[in-house]
């Protein structure tokens, strides 16, 4: 499902926050702070979880010269249990808030709804993204770190990271939302969780597919089309779905991947990263950067999500998964 925003809200301002081990991405510069304790100070990794998430959109609303009082919503969510740390950072900022679900797509999903919010001016401004901290997810839904249990060569390594956008009318000088693809739900019947890149890219490929045709639009009609958390096996997949299309050489370039990049080449981290926090981070920081910079003037966003649970891999279930696309421009 293509939805346009003819009022083009814009990304006024971003918040990306990192751990300490994510100072080894190559996007460290990008980012506004890299904490050297995982758990920001706090007992419990939830608890830091919930920390992050507060200090990412503090950044935003320290940027635009905001309060609190000033957000209309705050729309968010991340991979622990019912969305805990986001609920409880919820709390600590006192916006309107609603709690958002789509796995690792969540960083984008969360600005398709702050976007439809100002389009039909109910929010003036709104707060936007995902987080997640690498050892509660990691205990949730793989091994506690205890264990040191091995990983296969497909496995991606969760971020601690979050990202944060602020959705408000707008502004030709600053990245406008001009369009996004909700996506289906798409399962091939993947049933481990250290193969998240295999399981995503199908979804990844309906989204993207679903979204240039309804915009009668053509790969290199974008600067770039970056997918969030398919890792290095994950996009060779997905270019390789669309190479089967006769895709060119040139076309295939445009794709890149912020979980296959995220931490170079080093081999410690497999197949690259993963998390919501993974693509939210990088898309509010290197992306909102070059585009203000004008090295991209036209990028498509699309992250990814699978849609598994604890409960769900134990009753031997597959992967259902998805994928949430949005069209960022300058004027």
């Amino acid at each position: 499902m293509v939805i346009l925003f003819p009022s083009k809200p814009s990304i006024v301002a971003c918040g990306a926050v990192a751990g300490p081990v994510e100072s080894k991405s190559v996007f460290y510069s990008y980012f506004d702070s890299v904490s050297e304790d995982e758990r920001w100070g706090q007992k419990t990794n939830e608890q830091g979880h919930s920390k992050m998430i507060q200090e990412a959109c503090d950044i935003v609303m320290k940027k635009a010269d905001l309060k609190n009082l000033d957000v209309d919503f705050f729309l968010s969510g991340d991979l622990v249990n019912q969305m805990t740390p986001t609920n409880f950072a919820a709390r600590e900022l006192a916006i309107s808030f609603i709690g958002l679900f789509s796995a690792c797509a969540t960083s984008v999903s969360s600005v398709i709804i702050a976007s439809l919010l100002t389009e039909v001016g109910a929010s003036r401004f709104a707060i936007a993204g995902a987080a997640s901290q690498h050892n509660a997810i990691e205990r949730q839904f793989r091994y506690p770190l205890d264990y040191g249990a091995q990983k296969p060569a497909t496995a991606q390594w969760t971020v601690t990271a979050a990202g944060y956008a602020l959705i408000g009318k707008h502004d030709p000088k600053l990245p406008s939302v001009v369009a996004a693809t909700v996506g289906k739900v798409v399962d091939y019947g993947e049933v481990s969780p250290f193969h998240m890149g295999g399981a995503m890219a199908p979804a990844a490929y309906d989204t993207i597919t679903s979204h240039l045709k309804k915009r009668h639009q053509k790969i290199t009609d974008y600067d770039l089309i970056m997918t969030g958390d398919l890792g290095k096996i994950g996009l060779k997949i997905l270019k390789a779905m669309f190479a089967q299309t006769d895709a060119t050489q040139e076309e295939l370039e445009v794709f890149r991947d912020a979980g296959a990049e995220y931490y170079g080449e080093d081999e410690a981290f497999q197949s690259g990263a993963s998390g919501a926090g993974c693509s939210a981070s990088v898309y509010f920081s290197y992306i909102e950067q070059q585009m203000k910079t004008g090295r991209y003037k036209k990028v498509l966003l699309v992250a990814t999500g699978a849609l598994l649970s604890p409960m769900s891999f134990q009753q031997g279930e597959t992967i259902p998964c998805t994928a949430h696309a949005i069209e960022i421009t300058m004027d």
